[in-house]
């Protein structure tokens, strides 16, 4: 009997499973033949299932609003977008058709949302929180939006400083604040309290000697964010648990106070065996917070969250050819595919992000363990067990097969781009692949086509000055 790469993912995990079934012996994606976008498009190509973006937010937006009604919850849920995850026009504009709120973090953001009220994508009554350090130029772009009209802007104090350059800046245009608290970082970082935000210690200090007596300053908004992003874990709980009683003292002091900021967002699906009770994890966090400011007879905060690579990171995957097989020796098998990890998935090698990976064709064959290793020349463009505490294992296959092995890396929609610069010089001149989109029309069938195409050499010759 054959152990064949279908029986192993059969026996190891629940599948088919939602966005994973096959056809044909050939993987599909929401439905989508793989195969058939291979055939059309060549490899390697990445894309972006634009429909999933709006079933992430109406997943959480519907999660929340039932732990409201079940609580009896008097505050409100806003569901903010993080422009910074994944900025394209496509993404953005999936996301704001759910009436998303935004997240910016530097000032050329600010220029987007001139660019998407200029578009009427947006008005002057959406909510935007905007985090990240305030430079100069990106206070005097937040300042120019309300001198322009724009209602519900909350700047998000990133440090004590920058209260002062808001009122050098502002004169006297009212402003609406939040104050981001400095989170302790768990146990295995480099650093014991995160470098962003305001000491939790000092928060309450602050605001009594530097915000409580300003009339053009009305402080919303107490922030916090955790990296690891929203857990059942001791560690979550306890930051949660530190920032919800902060919020109180401060609500205490400051009437206007109405709005706890959640930050960092849920985990998103990395392997098929992904588990992860996003209705308890919410009810648990309406549940508590409505139940301490009963306790301490205050009113229950509106709720925010900040979801980037929740929102847009299942919506993404590449597709790789596999273009020869090498054994380095006995136990090392190697898959060199037709691209570089490190210019297409950077988080991958840079801080070890995991990926749900998976063959398209060649299912029915046995399989083996194997590294993926990539064309350029650095010893780091790989992708193997080790690093990633997991077996790569995958279809095993004669080099004479008349049909290459094509591999995918899925739910890679969040922070690749951005990270990998986009459009730009690439490590060993390998070009960006082509970027195909996919939409469904309003009957439900696929509509694909070429956002960009592969990088020429003209285009990167043209960046490094040898084309005028």
């Amino acid at each position: 009997m054959k152990n064949t790469y279908f029986d192993l993912i059969e026996q190891s995990f629940y599948f088919p499973q939602e966005g994973f079934d096959l056809r044909d012996d050939s993987l599909t994606f929401h439905g989508i033949s793989l195969k058939y976008l291979i055939k059309k498009y060549g490899t390697p190509f990445r894309f972006i299932y634009l429909p999933k973006i709006g079933d992430q937010i109406k997943k959480a937006r519907n999660l929340f609003n039932k732990a409201i009604k079940k609580n009896n919850y008097k505050g409100n849920y806003f569901y903010c977008y993080c422009t910074k995850c994944n900025h394209f026009s496509h993404v953005v504009n999936e996301a704001l058709k759910q009436n998303v709120n935004l997240e910016t973090s530097s000032a050329y953001d600010i220029d987007l949302i001139l660019n998407l009220y200029r578009e009427k994508k947006i008005d002057k009554h959406r909510v935007i929180v905007h985090n990240g350090y305030k430079t100069d130029e990106y206070l005097a772009k937040i300042l120019n939006l309300q001198e322009i009209g724009f209602k519900n802007n909350i700047i998000v104090l990133d440090s004590m400083n920058e209260l002062t350059r808001i009122e050098k800046l502002a004169g006297g245009i009212k402003v609406k604040v939040g104050i981001r608290m400095a989170i302790n970082e768990e146990s295995q970082s480099s650093y014991y309290t995160s470098r962003l935000g305001i000491r939790h210690a000092d928060v309450l200090k602050f605001y009594a000697e530097k915000l409580k007596d300003k009339e053009n300053i009305e402080l919303k908004m107490l922030h916090f964010f955790v990296d690891s992003g929203i857990k059942d874990s001791l560690y979550y709980w306890g930051e949660f648990q530190k920032a919800l009683k902060l919020y109180v003292d401060l609500k205490k002091q400051c009437d206007t106070l109405d709005a706890f900021n959640l930050g960092g967002g849920f985990p998103i699906r990395n392997h098929l065996g992904f588990e992860y009770n996003y209705e308890y994890m919410i009810n648990e966090i309406v549940t508590i917070i409505k139940e301490t400011c009963t306790n301490e007879k205050i009113k229950e905060p509106d709720i925010y969250t900040e979801f980037g690579r929740y929102t847009v990171g299942e919506s993404g995957a590449i597709i790789f050819e596999v273009l020869e097989q090498k054994q380095q020796n006995d136990t090392e098998s190697w898959y060199i595919i037709n691209n570089s990890l490190m210019n297409t998935i950077p988080d991958a090698w840079s801080i070890f992000e995991k990926f749900i990976l998976l063959p398209i064709n060649k299912w029915k064959n046995e399989y083996k363990r194997v590294n993926i290793g990539g064309i350029s020349c650095d010893h780091s463009d790989y992708y193997n067990s080790e690093d990633l505490n997991q077996e790569v294992l995958l279809p095993a296959y004669p080099e004479e097969d008349d049909e290459p092995l094509y591999l995918g890396f899925f739910h890679t929609g969040a922070y690749q781009d951005a990270i990998s610069g986009y459009g730009g010089i690439k490590h060993c001149l390998i070009p960006s692949p082509k970027h195909v989109i996919i939409d469904r029309d309003d009957k439900g069938n696929i509509v694909d086509y070429v956002y960009r195409n592969e990088q020429s050499a003209n285009d990167m010759f043209k960046i490094l000055g040898y084309e005028k």
